[in-house]
């Protein structure tokens, strides 16, 4: 490739060969030492581990003849953190659409800190929009001035750089990561040109499984790059092939497989076919005609014991997965990227309902062009990314009886009346190949005020897709090979410590329809989500969760 001879950003003729060393890192891409000394009888350290101990502080309360009795309750755990960071692989399905492209190559601009010239000027690689690599959390304060410390997330414990993730992947489509990359029309021309070679070495996606009836018809021209047959007992054997070799030619300690491919139709739930872990994989043995792709990748990754998250809406995990996953002691997490409108969506509302504001109804509407859109365009994909969208509120309205009636007791179940009252909430997607990765989204907000009076506010929200979306691919890959290494125990028995379970709830702040524990509450405010968050990785060295009581500065 011949040098371009660009302007940089101090107005010099510089040969491409020298921009990269004229341009600094970028501050969410710089690598720093690990930054935190706890000096507490609750956090002790060796080459090995970070231990802390942690009281978990709740409340138990109970509802007698209009009074609540209210008993604090705590619970003692110490917490086992792995000091050294696994060499990690993401594997990722959809490898060549525009989530997996847009990765790979800004990874890779990273990596070699390829800068690029756009209209305005000179723009550096960087991890904006990355809730690890550019949010900070609020460690405490200053002796004698009292004045806020914070630092970046990922420099609480030991975390994964994304420029060391070894990448990789299946695609139905096999067209070179080159050229794939420059189908999706994400990233800039001058990006493009210049990590194309670096991209190209990837090669062309692994071969993929392609069910047609999962995803839309509209795919079929892509697809050609699938794993032969019908056998889906050889498919999954196929994929748990693949993903052992990935593991084994990189000298990997840990692969993270990572669905971002076309949103799939739901599974219908079948007692006897999906409900159980054995009769699970006695659907995949006999090839049963309700078993998805994204569910076959998933139990291979959890046969393998590497992780396994779902970027997509689709009930990739039914309940013989889950009890799969269990069995195996294997990780999961999903469901669906929470990237734009669904994330302003769980501040907004739950900002109308905490300021005693009740939203009689809430009406999104999006229009994109890329592949996603095309796919989605189909009825039966369009339900399932609709039902991860509509979720998003329920436990933000079920918090303020004052404002909605409460469920009706013998309701039948799925009924409005056993749900309770809730906002009217409907989700529209349109595909206008027009505007690419461009998604416009618009949301009204209609609510009932003081004394009958009503507020409408609309929302326009214009966003490049894939570039929200793969920042949120990292912070879930990171945060998850970090979860492999926690480890708890209930520090009131001393017992031996013990992995998390496998569902990895914690990943909720990044996912629109997050997957918990059964028979636990989904927790869809970000805020909580965030704070949850924050509270675990203080938890792992020892720290309480900074209150904002700030009662120093309210007292003599």
């Amino acid at each position: 490739m011949a040098p371009y001879n660009g302007v940089n950003s101090s107005g010099l003729n510089t040969p491409e060969s020298e921009l990269e060393s004229l341009v600094p890192v970028h501050p969410t891409a710089a690598r720093r030492p690990y930054p935190i000394v706890v000096q507490s009888e609750n956090t002790s350290y060796s080459d090995e581990y970070i231990t802390s101990k942690f009281t978990n502080r709740g409340a138990d309360v109970v509802a007698s003849d209009g009074q609540f009795i209210v008993k604090p309750t705590s619970k003692p755990y110490e917490f086992q953190t792995a000091r050294k960071v696994s060499k990690t692989g993401l594997m990722l399905i959809g490898m060549g659409g525009n989530n997996g492209t847009t990765l790979c190559a800004t990874v890779l601009a990273n990596r070699h800190n390829i800068s690029w010239h756009t209209k305005s000027g000179v723009q550096q690689p960087n991890y904006i929009g990355s809730v690890l690599r550019a949010s900070t959390v609020r460690l405490g304060t200053e002796p004698g001035t009292g004045k806020d410390v914070h630092i970046p997330i990922s420099d609480v414990l030991p975390m994964v750089h994304p420029n060391d993730l070894v990448l990789g992947g299946w695609d139905i489509s096999g067209l070179p990561m080159d050229k794939a990359m420059h189908r999706a029309e994400v990233l800039d021309w001058d990006l493009q040109r210049q990590v194309a070679p670096h991209i190209a070495a990837l090669g062309s996606p692994l071969p993929s499984i392609y069910y047609p009836d999962f995803i839309a018809a509209n795919q079929e021209a892509r697809a050609d790059n699938v794993i032969p047959g019908k056998d889906k007992q050889k498919h999954l054997e196929r994929i748990r092939s693949d993903i052992r070799k990935f593991k084994a030619d990189n000298q990997l300690d840990r692969v993270v497989v990572f669905w971002t491919a076309n949103t799939e139709r739901y599974s219908e739930i079948i007692p006897g076919v999906n409900d159980t872990a054995d009769n699970i994989l006695a659907a995949i043995k006999s090839s049963h005609s309700e078993v998805s792709p994204s569910t076959v990748f998933a139990v291979a990754a959890i046969l393998e014991g590497e992780p396994f998250v779902n970027g997509a809406p689709q009930n990739t995990f039914v309940p013989g997965v889950i009890e799969l996953a269990e069995r195996q002691k294997s990780f999961i997490g999903g469901d669906d990227l929470k990237s734009g409108q669904t994330k302003l969506k769980s501040v907004f509302a739950e900002f109308l309902v905490n300021a005693g504001i009740k939203p009689l109804s809430i009406a999104s509407y999006n229009h994109l062009g890329n592949n996603d859109g095309h796919n989605l365009s189909a009825e039966p994909q369009f339900k399932s990314k609709e039902i991860s969208k509509s979720s998003v509120v329920d436990d933000m309205v079920a918090a303020n009886r004052l404002l909605f009636k409460s469920p009706e007791e013998g309701a039948v179940k799925g009924t409005k009346a056993a749900k309770g009252e809730h906002p009217d909430h409907i989700v529209v997607i349109k595909y206008v190949p027009a505007v690419g990765d461009s998604k416009r989204a618009i949301d009204e907000y209609y609510s009932e005020i003081f004394c009958g009076g009503r507020s409408t506010i609309n929302i326009f929200n214009e966003c490049e897709d894939s570039l929200l979306a793969t920042p949120l691919i990292l912070d879930l890959t990171i945060l998850t090979e970090l979860l492999t290494r926690v480890q708890y125990r209930d520090a009131s028995t001393q017992a031996e410590f013990s992995p998390l379970y496998p569902v990895l709830s914690l990943l909720s702040y990044m996912l629109k329809a997050p997957l918990v524990k059964p028979g636990t509450d989904v927790v869809n405010s970000l805020n909580r989500q965030r704070n949850a968050l924050e509270s675990f990785l203080k938890a792992c060295i020892g720290l309480e969760s900074n209150s904002d009581l700030l009662l120093e500065t309210r007292i003599w």
